[in-house]
């Protein structure tokens, strides 16, 4: 694994670039980075599901701090299904997340705190290229006729299970369009709601996880208004 985690584009994506604060529902961004490092670990061969758990498959480290700590988790502890690997890697992973994408020019750490222990931080984006790069081929997925590449579908797969409106500057009908694409990626992703092997865009084994993953999220964020 290279480059910026499906974890950090999905937090950029779910930050205002100018303001540095998180621009929706914080739990459903946490399950979403949650869902996403594991993700990101199966598209790189390293996690499966497998009789309703999400296990190892190959302990070998990726390179990404954050994924490989991960990984030594699920590979030292008893299987867990997908909704209890996602509440157990919610809670903390944000601030990793951040302090990364901080470490690497990304985003910059604004602190605010006042009186020494009202803690406000907020994240201006410093280095606009990373996640220009993202919204641009998540642009040609949603608008475009173009077949998304594995990563790109595995990430709208994870931004439709936490329910993100794709904020691509679009409106209107564009904006109603790439919202239904974003809902067909995902069943194509993940063989869900009739998606099928034939249709895929993503390996077997990823769309497995993808699946699961979506459904625990799903549960955990209850109905739709």
């Amino acid at each position: 694994m290279t480059g910026v985690g499906l974890a950090e584009e999905l937090l950029l994506l779910g930050y205002d670039d100018k303001s540095g604060k998180a621009t929706g529902s914080r739990i459903g961004l946490d399950l979403g980075m949650a869902a996403a490092v594991l993700v990101d670990l199966a598209l790189a061969g390293r996690v499966a599901f497998s009789d309703g758990s999400i296990v190892a498959t190959d302990a070998t480290p990726t390179g990404d701090p954050v994924a490989d700590a991960v990984l030594a988790r699920i590979a030292a502890d008893t299987p867990h299904t997908p909704a209890s690997w996602v509440q157990r890697l919610r809670h903390g992973l944000r601030d990793k997340i951040l302090g990364g994408l901080c470490e690497r020019g990304v985003v910059s750490d604004v602190d605010e705190t006042e009186l020494g222990y009202i803690h406000i931080h907020r994240y201006p984006v410093l280095d606009p290229s990373v996640e220009a790069e993202i919204r641009g081929r998540l642009a040609d997925a949603l608008t475009g006729e173009r077949v998304p590449d594995e990563r790109t579908a595995a990430l709208a797969a994870v931004m439709a299970a936490i329910r993100v409106q794709p904020n691509l500057g679009l409106s209107g009908p564009a904006a109603e369009d790439a919202e239904k694409r974003l809902a067909e990626i995902a069943r194509g992703a993940g063989f869900t709601d009739g998606g099928g092997l034939e249709e895929s865009t993503i390996r077997p084994s990823v769309a497995l996880v993808i699946a699961a993953l979506s459904r625990a999220i799903s549960t955990a964020l209850g109905s739709r208004a």
